[in-house]
């Protein structure tokens, strides 16, 4: 196969997921080429679509690749859905962090950090595939053991869960405000 059609296919692939591609999974697709090859690609379409101007890019989230619509685009694209994003409850973003930074975390420890009872907020984050179990604990009764999801990467547009802000920038974002 032609060298000149791969980030041809790379992108139709790309486009036609719906969730993020990563080059392991392209080369899984695309034989004849390496995985190598592949990322090389990726960023030969990564830098035209940035220097092309164009409404969307190809980005790096959770582990794979991704077109992303330009942020200043959103009050359009929300117009032509007519719906808004969905927004989670205060309840729902605390326990959500406490996941993300906690991972993995015992609900009775949510709990107790949150002072108050949490599994319907751990339901709801679970049916938005934005946390998992991801086991139980050694313990007696044997606890349940949460995380969060790719899809938690996807939603919060981070390459991996190293990405999160740390508690010095937050704190210097909170003292800015």
């Amino acid at each position: 196969m032609d060298r000149g059609i791969l980030p041809l296919i790379i992108e139709a692939l790309i486009f036609s997921s719906e969730k993020s591609v990563s080059p392991k999974e392209l080369a899984g697709w695309i034989t004849g080429f390496s995985e190598a090859e592949i990322r090389e690609a990726i960023e030969e379409l990564k830098k035209y679509y940035d220097s092309a101007g164009r409404s969307f890019s190809l980005r790096e989230v959770a582990g794979g690749f991704q077109f992303c619509t330009a942020s200043q685009f959103a009050p359009f694209i929300l117009r032509m859905l007519r719906a808004s994003p969905a927004r989670l409850s205060r309840a729902a973003m605390e326990t959500l962090a406490m996941v993300a930074y906690k991972q993995p975390v015992l609900r009775q420890e949510i709990e107790r950090l949150r002072g108050v009872d949490s599994g319907g907020v751990l339901r709801l984050l679970m049916e938005k595939d934005l946390i998992r179990i991801m086991g139980r604990k050694n313990l007696p009764g044997r606890p349940l053991l949460y995380g969060t999801t790719k899809r938690f990467l996807e939603v919060f547009d981070l390459k991996d869960l190293d990405s999160l802000p740390k508690l010095k920038e937050i704190k210097e974002l909170d003292e800015g405000n």
